[in-house]
């Protein structure tokens, strides 16, 4: 258990917020599974600020997430104030957080995501002018630096620690990185080591051995899972007890994996209508069935549907197959 501000987190495990995926139906299914903290996918500050409908959309929060972190991204600090002032006055949100990692283009040639790692002034600047106009706990999610001649991330640290915000979260690969290569866990450690707000260290946490040797390695006071987490909430909940009890749980069944993969998507259908939802599903369902025996034909069928009576068709006998074909071995 740590707190970020006044919000109390009950354990260590906290899952980071991917874009395109951490939308209500995600973060609840994650949370049911223990999660201490659920953090959604990026959302525009412009967005906000115009009432973009797509982006008003992406600002449900159900009171079954709760505690969760919803994160906001822009480079200009008049749009982000406003943007984190209505997050604060019009959401559920226990947590505003601002994105400072995101590597893509798009956005950081907008001054935003990543792009700030190059400037610890600018994130003193902006993360306490947001810290100043709201009344929830305000964190940032960085990187270790923008590329590895570029890597300032104990002084980014002290910036934000000293703009006021409540707690950092850190993934220790650069921008330039993107998602290869691996992440730099002694950089995390420093950062941990140079601030006295809590760290959540991110980066290729693929299981609960591995969870528990960065806790102790680095000292930071939770771990944050990201692409480790796709298709398997499983991964929170056997990560949250390994830490709490030491006993390493089992892998789910194919028939549990079916199971939650229809939860997730009944979900993702009163969220986004049905098309849509079918849509995202596809890979959802890629990730579900990962590492199954014959998954990749019934990939290639979910591929070609677009109603929620298909999917659960296919499923279903997909998940009765592999059961008698386990009792028949």
């Amino acid at each position: 258990m740590f707190k970020i501000g006044d919000v109390t987190i009950p354990n260590k495990v906290v899952l980071a917020p991917m874009a395109g995926v951490c939308n209500y139906a995600f973060r609840l299914t994650v949370k049911e599974f223990g999660a201490g903290l659920v953090c959604a996918e990026m959302i525009s500050d412009k967005g906000i600020v115009n009432r973009n409908e797509k982006t008003m959309n992406m600002l449900y929060i159900d009171e079954d997430e709760m505690p969760m972190s919803l994160q906001i991204f822009g480079g200009e600090k008049e749009t982000l104030i406003e943007a984190a002032q209505f997050v604060d006055e019009h959401t559920n949100a226990s947590i505003i957080d601002i994105n400072m990692g995101c590597p893509v283009p798009k956005i950081t040639k907008c001054d935003a995501g990543a792009r700030w790692l190059l400037d610890p002034n600018k994130i003193y600047e902006m993360v306490s002018a947001v810290v100043d106009n709201v009344n929830k706990p305000v964190t940032v999610k960085m990187r270790s630096g923008w590329d590895e001649d570029h890597i300032y991330a104990v002084d980014n640290a002290r910036a934000v620690e000293a703009a006021g915000a409540a707690a950092l979260g850190i993934h220790g690969r650069t921008r330039k990185q993107l998602y290869e290569g691996f992440a730099d866990w002694e950089i995390i450690k420093q950062v941990k080591q140079a601030v006295k707000i809590p760290v959540i260290g991110n980066g290729d946490i693929t299981s609960p051995e591995i969870a528990k040797q960065r806790l102790e390695e680095s000292g930071v006071d939770a771990i944050m899972i990201g692409r480790a987490a796709l298709g398997n909430p499983w991964m929170i909940y056997r990560t949250v007890k390994y830490l709490e009890t030491g006993e390493l749980l089992g892998e789910p069944t194919p028939k549990e994996k079916v199971d939650v993969c229809l939860l997730h998507m009944e979900r993702l259908v009163k969220l986004k209508g049905e098309k849509a939802a079918i849509m995202e599903m596809r890979k959802h369902a890629a990730w579900y069935l990962k590492g199954l025996k014959g998954n990749g034909r019934v990939r290639n069928r979910i591929n070609q549907i677009e109603t929620k009576e298909a999917m659960e068709n296919i499923l279903f006998d997909y998940a009765n197959e592999l059961e008698i074909a386990t009792f028949a071995s």
